[in-house]
């Protein structure tokens, strides 16, 4: 198994999910090859919940980074979910379109690759608001 969906799978163990019970954890690892890792944290008002992948964009940010190569995000459910529209936003603000984006389908499956691109086409950016 890949490193970065052991990462990812890891996190996920300290998820706070006391509403949906859907626990999920993303590793982001920078160019350099340093991983931040994120798990989701549910808000009983559910817009303050923290996703995955904005907790491990966070945390490698905070910490100066700005060149990414690479995300994995996995849920408990091992469904190959993968960052829904506002992390796909959030990582597009940091990363490139060429960002591999991993999600794990289970042990026994190969994970499915996407770029960032490929999952927001035409994103909103800095040079579109210009």
């Amino acid at each position: 198994m890949d490193d970065l969906i052991e990462a990812a799978r890891d996190v996920q163990q300290r998820s706070h999910v006391p509403y949906s019970e859907y626990r999920v954890g993303a590793a982001l690892e920078t160019d350099d090859g340093e991983v931040f890792v994120g798990c989701n944290l549910e808000n009983a008002n559910f817009s303050n919940s923290l996703h995955a992948e904005e907790v491990a964009v966070a945390e490698a940010v905070k910490k100066g980074h700005r060149d990414f190569a690479r995300l994995a995000v996995s849920s408990s459910r091992r469904d190959g979910v993968t960052p829904c529209g506002m992390c796909r936003q959030t990582l597009a603000e940091f990363c490139d379109d060429d960002l591999l984006v991993i999600c794990d389908e289970g042990d026994d499956e190969t994970p499915t690759e996407y770029t960032l691109g490929d999952l927001l086409p035409n994103t909103i950016s800095q040079e579109t608001l210009e």
